[in-house]
């Protein structure tokens, strides 16, 4: 079709969707389309509005024509689609993977410029979106409250739910999220159709709510009233852009299956998740940290390097004990004035760490290390000679975001202290070669302590943040930086950012999986089978909303019960095992390699961890029931690996059926690690037929390789 062909098309489809007064070209700004959906802004009479937004031509549209698109507040006084711009432009630029749309405008009163950037990519029913403003006059301006989307949607309140903490759990009427919705999905039963809706902020300050009035969706930051409250300044001549935020449209009565389809394709191709930018991915992780803790020496870490490389380990983490400035075994960190922040204990480390970080990569494992990202002594060198560094309350003192301690404070990351701890970082990976940083404890807020006013930092003094409302986004904004700037020298460094600095319980969202591979969800305590059951939910409720391989699940250890299993639940996310290693015997070992041996190999095949889905007809893991998971690669469709587990059911055996494969293709299903085949079968008769699993041990798991003959 030639390009006067292509447009008498649109304007065929235009005329046949919108409304007679939106039809005139002047008007009308088509800002996505790529064959799966459309979606367009009316600029007529100085506004911008939402037009259509519509899925595979069909003509009920998801959004109400005329809603104000976005909003937000300057000053306290409410800017959106609604009020009155000038200069409006729309301009389309595509390159292979990717049609991007821009409407810019300026405020009728000249103060304020606005761009709206609107993404689409090949094939999916999905749009990105950004706003960024900037300050045109002359004046500071204070931005709050900032909705990248503002529309009212044609989903009816009194017949949809609302699929919230990771697009997990149903919510119905209006529903106001939180920092665990990266993702919700609102699914309408009238008829069956909804979309999924991501928030890419970081952290505490993202907002998504859901029919609060009845009919409005809002994507963005939180309000100027919530408990952690969004805030930017912005000086003359000076832009704040957003994270983007998502809508992925869908037809259907499975409102999970958008989020196993168009939402993992968009994150795995176009987010830009760090976990993808590896060129190996990690497939088995130790940590010291139990059963050992402080407690940690070189003799004993090469003996544990030892067992755990025969178990197969092929990263080895050492965790808080190396430095100087550690605790007597009330906390990570003590009173105890060290010479040098982040020094090595020679007590315990007598040779410095190079030997036993060189042993370590004799034995074929990458080496990895522990620091504090912000938690320091309050008479560490830094915090003597730095006192401007440190977080400040709301009476101007000096304080611990994490415990609240009197003997720790924290660093804010909205003052030069940024780059220091950047350098520490730099230091461990060059001088050592090591190969993953845990990056630990509170930043901005705590996951254990539950007074609002004992966050962020309240300095009107510090280099990036204004007050204390600003300094939440810029906490977050100036780490994800310094995660940026460490990788500009170190492009395979895996970040770990723990859940105690993202700053709530098993906290991870997009805004951190953008610049960190991965985020140590959670300490599991719990024996098994009950740790190896929590692994698995807590993965369930994630994922597929995140991506598996950045989820870090501590503390499964290696020579607890039932430690195959343990591992076989981890392999649903990234595998991470602590514990001590020495006290498996040599066939324990030699069990755990050979299962590690063959994970190894589903990944050369499949390259499973880029991929993680529901097994079909298997829900949220729980007591008395069966659960599981699949990796299949939905690309090559080559095949992957499906995870069965049974936790106490009275049923010893159940049917397995696996989506997404090439239909006429043979597969072969074979239990893992000994490659015994259990079924034989066609793409097509895996999704509808299936395979039998049996599972004697009422609480036990299998894994299994689905592989194209």
């Amino acid at each position: 079709m030639n390009r006067l062909s292509e447009l008498i098309a649109l304007c065929a489809v235009l005329v046949t969707v919108l409304p007679a007064r939106m039809a005139a070209k002047d008007d009308i700004n088509v800002v996505a389309d790529n064959g799966r959906i459309l979606r367009t802004v009316d600029c007529a009479d100085g506004h911008v509005l939402s037009g259509v937004y519509c899925l595979d031509g069909n003509t009920d549209g998801f959004v109400e024509e005329g809603s104000r698109e976005f909003s937000f507040l300057a000053d306290g006084g409410l800017y959106s689609g609604e009020s009155k711009w000038k200069k409006i432009k729309c301009n389309t630029t595509s390159c292979a993977d990717s049609s991007i749309t821009t409407v810019s405008m300026l405020s009728a009163d000249g103060k304020l410029g606005v761009v709206l950037t609107y993404t689409t990519y090949p094939d999916l029913p999905l749009v990105r979106k950004e706003i960024s403003i900037s300050n045109t006059g002359k004046q500071d301006i204070r931005i709050e409250g900032v909705n990248v989307e503002d529309v009212s949607i044609c989903l009816d309140v009194t017949h949809s739910q609302t699929l919230r903490s990771y697009g997990r759990y149903q919510a119905l009427g209006p529903y106001r999220g939180n920092w665990d919705d990266p993702l919700v999905v609102i699914h309408g039963y009238r008829p069956d159709r909804g979309m999924a809706v991501g928030n890419e902020t970081t952290g505490i300050v993202k907002r998504t709510s859901v029919y609060e009035d009845g009919h409005s969706l809002q994507v963005g930051t939180t309000m100027p009233e919530q408990e952690y409250p969004f805030r930017r300044w912005l000086v003359p001549g000076q832009s704040w852009k957003s994270a983007p935020v998502f809508t992925a449209l869908y037809h259907g009565a499975d409102p999970q299956r958008i989020v196993n389809t168009t939402v993992q394709t968009y994150i795995r191709k176009y987010m830009g998740v760090r976990i993808e930018k590896l060129a190996k991915k990690p497939l088995f992780v130790y940590n010291t940290w139990v059963p050992f803790y402080h407690d940690i020496n070189e003799a004993l870490i090469m003996e544990v390097a030892k067992a755990a490389a025969e178990c197969g380990v092929q990263e080895f983490i050492i965790d808080d004990g190396w430095q100087t400035n550690n605790g007597s075994g009330n906390g990570p960190l003590s009173n105890a004035k060290s010479s040098e922040d982040w020094a090595i204990n020679t007590e315990k480390f007598p040779n410095g760490l190079k030997p036993v970080f060189d042993y370590i990569k004799s034995l074929g494992m990458k080496p990895g290390i522990w620091l504090s990202v912000g938690r320091l002594d309050c008479n560490s060198e830094t915090v003597l000679n730095h006192p401007e560094w440190i977080v400040r309350d709301a009476s101007g003192n000096v304080t611990d975001l994490h415990t609240g301690s009197s003997g720790n404070v924290t660093a804010c990351m909205g003052t030069e202290w940024c780059d220091y701890i950047k350098d520490v970082i730099l230091h461990n990976v060059h001088a050592y070669g090591i190969e993953y940083v845990k990056l630990d404890l509170s930043i901005v807020t705590s996951a254990y302590v539950y007074d609002p006013a004992h966050t962020g930092c309240y300095a009107t003094d510090h280099k990036w943040h204004r007050d204390h409302e600003e300094s939440y986004d810029v906490i977050y904004e100036q780490c994800m930086r310094m995660f940026d700037e460490l990788h500009a020298e170190a492009p395979d460094l895996f970040i770990d950012c723990t859940f105690e600095t993202a700053g709530k319980l098993q906290l991870m969202d997009y805004g951190i999986a953008k610049h960190a591979e991965g985020n140590w969800l959670a300490n599991i305590e719990e024996p098994s089978p009950q740790g190896n059951h929590r692994v698995r939910h807590l993965a369930w409720v994630r994922t597929p909303a995140l991506p598996a391989t950045s989820l870090v699940i501590g503390n499964r250890q290696l020579d607890e019960p039932m430690h195959l299993l343990a591992y076989k639940s981890l392999m649903g996310t990234l595998p991470i095992m602590l514990g001590d290693p020495r006290k498996l015997s040599a066939e324990e070992r030699a069990e755990f390699r050979a299962l590690t041996d063959w994970v190894k190999g589903l990944e050369a095949r499949h390259e499973i961890m880029s991929f993680r889905q529901d097994l079909p007809g298997f829900g949220e893991p729980a007591e008395g029931c069966w659960d599981g998971y699949c990796r299949i690669n939905t690309e090559s469709c080559s095949g992957g690996l499906v995870g069965v587990f049974r936790e106490g059911a009275a049923e010893s055996s159940r049917t397995v059926t696996v989506r997404d494969l090439d239909a006429d293709a043979v597969y072969s299903v074979r239990r893992g690690p000994d490659g015994t085949e259990i079924a034989r079968m066609t793409g097509a008769d895996l999704e509808d037929k299936g395979f039998t699993v049996v599972l004697d041990d009422p609480y036990s798991g299998e894994l299994f390789e689905v592989c194209r003959e």
